[in-house]
């Protein structure tokens, strides 16, 4: 089961060194301009994990192709507040997220004005975000923040109704009430999306999605993201899944080397993983500290 592609034609992309520009005019859910992200190294000094990448996602579906370490999951922590930009901005639904309160402050009214409240995410690991002791209590917290962002109170009775609601939508009714240390690895990761799900996002961020699951579980958990109206950017080792997708990125060594049609991008990755990628082997991006990409 992968996804049914948009018969809507992707505006073409035009790589340019190591940046990829888009022709799409609409504006873009999710957007980076510049933006460069650093992590401290234990001897001094820093290294670039991103490097002055700008993209926007706009499409359906989008998967992020890249090796192990070259950017990938600190991409997607962008638009969700798990990852902060040292350079560059970025920006959900038009909002510069530096600008606005972070996750959970409160307004005026009393509403997070977080620029990351339309953001969920599905992480590869679910048992990193299941942190209630049963399933339904793990989804009766993700209601429970929707309501507060949203200004509302849903009573005991109607959290509990739609909790059953939602497991039905899924087929986990049967675990209502099982502890979330007991299940296996392919109903977490159901429960964790129906988790994420409840707060009802717009955009839906998930990282390695498929990595753990055996082909069983992968299939039912594409079979609910299918189903999804949400935009959906996925990073991925699966080359199908990516190339059922409406567009694709691809990362490398934390710069952004090309984006545009899924199928036609995935058979570049697949011709750069094993003929070399473009620029192998440089060393930019390790700098000492005060050096010239000091924070």
């Amino acid at each position: 089961m992968f996804f049914r592609r948009s018969t809507r034609q992707p505006a073409p992309q035009q790589v340019q060194g190591e940046q990829a520009v888009s022709a799409s005019t609409s504006m873009p859910a999710l957007e980076l301009e510049s933006v460069s992200v650093f992590t401290e190294l234990p001897e001094g000094g820093h290294r670039r994990i991103l490097k002055d990448v700008s993209l926007q996602f706009t499409a359906k579906r989008t998967a992020v192709l890249g090796l192990n370490g070259s950017g990938k999951s600190t991409l997607l922590g962008l638009f969700n507040g798990l990852t902060h930009p040292d350079e560059g901005i970025v920006r959900v639904n038009g909002v510069d997220t530096l600008e606005t309160p972070s996750r959970g402050s409160m307004g005026a009214r009393g509403h997070s004005q977080g620029a990351f409240e339309g953001v969920g995410m599905l992480f590869a690991q679910p048992e990193a975000q299941l942190i209630m002791p049963t399933v339904a209590e793990d989804i009766d917290l993700s209601l429970r923040r929707a309501a507060t962002v949203e200004g509302s109170a849903l009573s005991g009775e109607q959290r509990l109704e739609r909790i059953r609601e939602l497991l039905r939508e899924r087929g986990l009714e049967h675990l209502e009430n099982q502890s979330v240390f007991t299940l296996s690895g392919g109903e977490k990761q159901l429960v964790a999306l129906t988790s994420v799900l409840a707060a009802r996002p717009q955009i839906l961020l998930l990282d390695e999605p498929t990595t753990l699951l055996d082909l069983r579980n992968r299939a039912r958990l594409l079979k609910h993201l299918e189903s999804l109206d949400q935009m959906l950017v996925l990073s991925t080792h699966d080359l199908d899944l990516a190339a059922s997708c409406d567009e694709a990125v691809i990362i490398h060594d934390g710069h952004m080397l090309a984006q545009g049609d899924a199928a036609q991008l995935v058979q570049q990755y697949r011709t750069w993983c094993a003929e070399g990628f473009p620029n192998e082997g440089a060393t930019e991006g390790l700098d000492s500290a005060g050096g010239a990409h000091g924070r």
